[in-house]
């Protein structure tokens, strides 16, 4: 390896990384039962704020976007000041930290609010169950009205006002993996009629009023964005989907996000519509700061970078098991391998 890793990376005039590894948003469900960080959720981010950039696990961005339990909130006080305490640790460690901000759609369950039903781009039902909650069936979600998605639109950009007010360096939209966002870019999900669906145009005007939304009240510098051009996770590909996602990049390299975030879980992953792995194709159609994800070690991941493939690694598991992963890898000691017995606790 050299060590053009672990080199400063630029991302905007607003922000430098202290290099160009990133730690991965990673789902742990140990907020407290108001959805509120713990003191043990500081500690365990603190302990890696050498990554040049933390991603939070997601925050929901109002109670009906809980899809699991127990997984952190951005929207009430008391969820401010808990994450306010896991951002000031990591920058007293010298790091930074964005927030990942989801509304999980048709994944959610009423179950966790109280409620009558889950929205979604469309009546799509999920098969199965809610994970840990093996009780729960998934749900008909209720199409989202023209009203519903102005309000969503709102409650984006609320909860990224609140993450800055938490302390957050910026935040990521999760517009991947299935969830409320990726929903109205997919045809298998969105089967809608309006101008939220049918086209490339239409399918991505709620993700991106969102990102404009989000950007017009914290800054561009600071909004980032995850997606997932190819479909695996939670709902199907289409063939179609590959106009939908040309449009989407089309106006993103319009803008100056702070990043763009591929969301897959193994990059060596191909899928037919898109002429094969889902990186590649977003790098020949953006050209701006993107994040490669999915099974890369810090090895592969530069070697990535060297080729220009992307200019910035995320890295999930292995910082589950190594807190210290960064200083592992300058060092070249050997890295711990992940087990899932590891989430059962937060180290």
């Amino acid at each position: 390896m050299t060590d053009k890793l672990f080199q400063p990376f630029v991302l905007n005039e607003k922000i430098t990384l202290n290099n160009r590894i990133a730690m991965a948003p990673l789902t742990r469900c140990m907020a407290d039962d108001s959805l509120v960080p713990t003191q043990q959720m500081a500690d365990y981010y603190a302990r890696r704020a050498d990554a040049g950039l933390i991603i939070s696990e997601a925050a929901i961005i109002r109670p009906d976007g809980q899809g699991y339990p127990n997984t952190p909130g951005l929207f009430t006080q008391e969820q401010i000041a808990g994450w306010r305490k896991v951002t000031d640790a990591v920058h007293k460690n010298g790091g930074k930290i964005f927030a990942q901000l989801w509304h999980t759609g048709r994944v959610a369950h009423p179950h966790f609010w109280k409620g009558e039903f889950a929205l979604g781009a469309s009546a799509e039902r999920l098969e199965g169950t809610v994970p840990r909650m093996r009780e729960l069936s998934y749900v008909t979600p209720k199409p989202a009205t023209k009203q519903d998605i102005a309000q969503l639109v709102k409650d984006y950009a609320q909860a990224a006002e609140n993450a800055v007010e938490a302390g957050f360096d910026g935040i990521e939209l999760h517009g991947a993996n299935g969830y409320l966002l990726d929903q109205f870019m997919h045809y298998n999900v969105n089967t809608r009629e309006d101008e939220y669906g049918g086209s490339a145009e239409n399918m991505t005007r709620f993700p991106l009023e969102v990102v404009d939304a989000v950007a017009d009240r914290i800054g561009m510098e600071r909004t980032a964005l995850r997606i997932s051009p190819g479909a695996y996770f939670l709902l199907e590909g289409d063939p179609r989907d590959r106009q939908v996602f040309e449009y989407l990049l089309s106006e993103l390299q319009t803008r100056d996000l702070a990043y763009l975030h591929i969301g897959l879980f193994d990059d060596t992953m191909e899928f037919d519509y898109l002429d094969g792995n889902a990186t590649d194709f977003v790098r020949r159609n953006y050209t701006k700061t993107l994040m490669g994800v999915g099974g890369y070690s810090a090895e592969t991941g530069e070697a990535a970078i060297s080729n220009n493939r992307f200019d910035l690694v995320a890295i999930g598991r292995p910082f589950i098991a190594n807190p210290d992963y960064i200083e592992r890898v300058k060092s070249g000691q050997p890295v711990k391998a992940y087990s899932e017995e590891m989430l059962a606790e937060l180290i």
